[in-house]
């Protein structure tokens, strides 16, 4: 099995991971990405929102020794930092012990990492300005820059939400499902600089929220002391990208409605001016592959909103997967893509799911009092009842050895639990434990 050349598409966060994978086990491997290498030329690193790693990411690097480096150029964070109208903020914690944080971190120097990691293997060859641009199935033909062909038996696509592989799956193989949806609103990028003395300008350790209802502003921090800012705002409408057509329209608006961030953001009006509006999609598709011969893998198999932090996470955990299937696999392709398929589709469309539901919590319910207090009834039930009762978020950031699909199973029944404990009531401290105990021996076993 190992005789076999192995041909991954996509050079990014996932490609680059999996590359490694297979190369561990003696595979070659000839690794195509489009772009330049990012090593040597200061190009893009691709979609710009801020990544978090958690446990389910972390899980898939330290399986190939790289977990600590990457925990080297992440910033833990804690907890959600709510900013209200007023500027004045409430600190949320994810979860109740020292451990559960998420970690911060640049997609570039991420995707840096991983590709001088897979540098490092004599069997990974790494070929860069290859777009590829078509595949054809029958004859197992790559083409890349929509002339050069390379013949291709085993193909792995890790090439991102709109996939060429998977274009030429949805055209070439009868009853293909395919289905993408866009959110109504869009993403920019926008930036609060480091301190003059070279410090932070607002805490560290926590992901800054302004929930407006429809809309938010979002800040994660950065090893250099900057944030990463992030707008997520409808696309048409009163307040919207289309509605701020001038310098003057950005610094009112934000004035207004973000008036504590304004003082952080020097550059603000530039920074809007000159990003563009970026697109949130998820994307669903079935089967993953076609026999043994192509599997897609990451976004090309599942893209995500960024809202639950777990498009990355979820791909490293595809990689993950893939290498223990191998293990018992008998050098049967066909038999370890149906299997993964089997496994991880039901997961990745929870999570997709989750993802677009938690846009709705972070936006319109954090700064709700009856958010906050089923937040903390939630981790008292977790207190007591360790066995039975884990938070939604948490099971997803810090529990990978609960799939996406059962967290989702569990955090519905979980929802109802809660929604009847707190009702009529404004403190934890007036919660009926004599009932949350008979509800979950109840609902939750």
């Amino acid at each position: 099995m190992t005789t076999q050349t192995l041909h991954v598409i996509g050079g990014g966060l996932v490609g680059s991971l999996l590359s490694i994978f297979l190369a561990r086990r003696g595979f070659q491997v000839e690794l195509h990405e489009a772009r330049s290498d990012m090593r040597r030329e200061d190009i893009d690193a691709g979609r710009s929102i801020n990544l978090v790693i958690t446990s389910r990411g972390l899980k898939a690097l330290e399986q190939v020794g790289l977990r600590r480096q990457a925990l080297d150029i992440a910033v833990p964070v804690k907890g959600r930092m709510l900013h209200d109208i007023e500027g004045q903020t409430t600190f949320v914690p994810y979860g109740q012990r020292e451990h559960e944080v998420i970690n911060a971190i640049s997609r570039g120097l991420l995707n840096v990492m991983l590709l001088d990691a897979a540098e490092t293997y004599h069997n990974i060859n790494m070929h860069f300005d290859q777009r590829c641009t078509g595949y054809d199935i029958e004859s197992k033909t790559l083409m890349f820059n929509e002339r050069d062909e390379v013949q291709a038996d085993v193909v792995f696509a890790t090439d991102g939400a709109f996939s060429a592989v998977r274009r030429a799956m949805l055209d070439q193989v009868m009853n293909f499902d395919y289905a993408q949806s866009f959110l109504d609103s869009g993403y920019k990028e926008l930036l609060i600089p480091v301190a003059e003395n070279s410090g932070y300008r607002i805490e560290k350790d926590a992901l800054h929220i302004w929930p407006r209802g429809h809309y938010m502003l979002m800040a994660l921090a950065n090893t250099d002391g900057s944030f990463t800012c992030t707008l997520f705002f409808p696309y048409e409408g009163e307040q919207s990208f289309a509605a701020l057509q001038s310098r003057q329209d950005v610094i009112e608006f934000f004035q207004q409605t973000f008036p504590d961030a304004v003082a952080l953001m020097p550059t603000l009006a530039e920074d809007f001016a000159d990003n563009p509006v970026g697109s949130l999609v998820t994307v669903k598709c079935n089967p993953w592959h076609v026999g043994g011969q192509a599997l897609l893998l990451g976004d090309a198999a599942h893209a995500l909103v960024p809202f639950f932090g777990q498009g990355m996470n979820c791909g490293f955990e595809d990689c993950f997967v893939l290498d223990q299937l191998m293990d018992s696999s008998d050098g049967d392709w066909a038999r370890i893509f149906e299997q993964l398929n089997e496994q991880r589709k039901i997961n990745a469309d929870a999570i997709a799911d989750m993802a677009v539901e938690n846009y709705v919590e972070m936006r319109d319910t954090t700064a709700d009092p009856v958010f906050q207090l089923k937040k903390q009834v939630g981790f008292e039930l977790e207190r007591r009842y360790p066995d039975r009762f884990i938070p939604r978020y948490s099971m997803v950031m810090f529990h990978p050895e609960i799939s996406y699909a059962e967290a989702r199973r569990r955090s519905e029944i979980q929802a109802g639990i809660l929604d009847r404990l707190c009702r009529g009531i404004t403190e934890p401290e007036q919660t009926d434990w004599a009932e949350a105990e008979r509800l979950l021996a109840e609902y939750l076993n």
